[in-house]
């Protein structure tokens, strides 16, 4: 079975240019089969405002109302996407950026109304990755890069979280290869000690996961990340791997932040 890496980046790498150079220098050399997954960073902020589109956060989440919808669609799915791809090309990566809408390769659901109204914001399933045409896309050569944009199947454009489609194509690519899923974020992986940036964690288990966590040791933010990782493997990803962008090349030798598997 051939390897997969399925890695996603955010805006700590993607409003930053000098970085992103760096890190797509760095993906372009991975051996193997990849997908990227992006999010959008603060420029759709930044363009909502120039455009008078206040943007509306609940509990740190993005509501996605029309107007916010058509902003996010022009910058994750136009200006980033493509700056990537381009950017890849020049490192002989032959990318080709592409949304959930695009061959209908991600379909989601319309988040439903609930306490709260997110609005145009989807929501995935098991079946939502169109495995068997990805799989083609993969096996031609091309190097898939993904918007956090997806689509429902009739005509709408729906905002999805980047790091669930991530684990969506991770898992749904899972029984045709051996899956990597790289979630590149600030630290360099999982801390014991969070003022500590020395005392990653360099692998941890499922069995030990659930003992840091009685420990206190992982707690806050970084409980729902390695939550979402563990029920990945659970789901078929073979390991999850969550450190810093700026050290991909030690994927190749299985040293890159904090490895996460059954």
């Amino acid at each position: 079975m051939d390897n997969l890496y399925v890695i996603k980046i955010g805006g700590n790498v993607i409003d930053n240019s000098e970085n992103l150079h760096y890190f797509l220098n760095d993906f372009a050399s991975l051996k193997g089969y990849k997908v990227l997954v992006h999010g959008g960073g603060k420029i759709a902020t930044d363009l909502s405002h120039t455009l008078g589109v206040e943007p509306k956060m609940v509990e740190g989440r993005r509501i996605t109302d029309i107007e916010t919808l058509r902003v996010v669609t022009m910058v994750y799915a136009g200006l980033i996407n493509k700056n990537i791809v381009a950017q890849l090309q020049r490192y002989q990566c032959n990318a080709i950026g592409l949304t959930g809408a695009d061959a209908n390769l991600i379909r989601a659901t319309k988040r439903p109304v609930k306490e709260i109204d997110y609005g145009f914001v989807g929501d995935l399933s098991e079946a939502s990755v169109e495995k068997s045409t990805l799989s083609k896309l993969l096996e031609t050569g091309l190097i898939p890069v993904f918007p956090a944009i997806t689509h429902d199947g009739e005509g709408q454009l729906l905002n999805t979280n980047a790091d669930t489609i991530a684990s969506a194509i991770a898992v749904a690519l899972s029984g045709l290869y051996r899956v990597s899923l790289v979630y590149c974020f600030e630290k360099k992986g999982v801390l014991r000690d969070v003022d500590d940036e020395a005392s990653v964690i360099s692998s941890i288990s499922s069995s030990g996961f659930e003992t840091l966590k009685a420990d206190g040791i992982i707690a806050g933010g970084m409980l729902p990340k390695l939550h979402n990782a563990f029920q990945a493997i659970k789901s078929g990803v073979n390991e999850v791997y969550i450190g810093k962008s700026d050290e991909l090349p030690l994927l190749n030798d299985h040293l890159f932040g904090t490895r996460l598997f059954a």
